[in-house]
């Protein structure tokens, strides 16, 4: 496999939900491309690199809120401009963050992508933490854009 497209989040929790909207979008665009796998994780850190083993290189969709930008706006940048928090912000103190668990499993030999070939999608949401399986209005509206931007990175 080259590529593992992944959706991170929660479909039950409002906007957290985007990045599985986004992946399956993308799973029914790329259906029948051998080359593509699409999958959605609730999950990050150690066992999302579990997942990349394997891949020569990975698209992570997701929301984020930095604060700075209009809601709804979607950002394209590698992995490594991902704020590395490696702690204070995982939801189990036994885990870390991506680009540690990433070094982490390259320094065990595992076979993952090098960081310059983990792309993120992400679409600015704030409201993350309200049960509903639906999107707000701008975070909609960002999933056909979000969809484009994947695409894109797999040309």
């Amino acid at each position: 496999m080259k590529t593992l497209i992944i959706g991170l989040g929660n479909p039950i929790l409002g906007d957290d939900g985007v990045g599985w909207r986004v992946a399956e979008e993308v799973a029914n665009l790329t259906a029948g491309r051998t080359e593509v796998r699409v999958e959605c994780f609730a999950l990050g850190g150690l066992s999302l690199m579990e997942q990349l083993t394997g891949c020569k290189r990975a698209i992570l969709i997701d929301s984020i809120y930095t604060g700075t930008k209009p809601i709804g706006t979607v950002s394209l940048f590698p992995l490594a401009d991902l704020p590395d928090s490696t702690s204070g912000h995982t939801t189990a103190v036994h885990d870390t963050s991506l680009r540690n668990a990433l070094s982490i499993g390259r320094s065990m030999n595992i076979t993952l992508p090098k960081d310059e070939d983990v792309k993120v999608v992400a679409i600015e949401a704030e409201a993350v933490y309200d049960f509903s399986e639906q999107l707000t209005r701008p975070v909609e509206a960002a999933v056909p854009l979000a969809v484009e931007a994947v695409l894109k990175l797999l040309e």
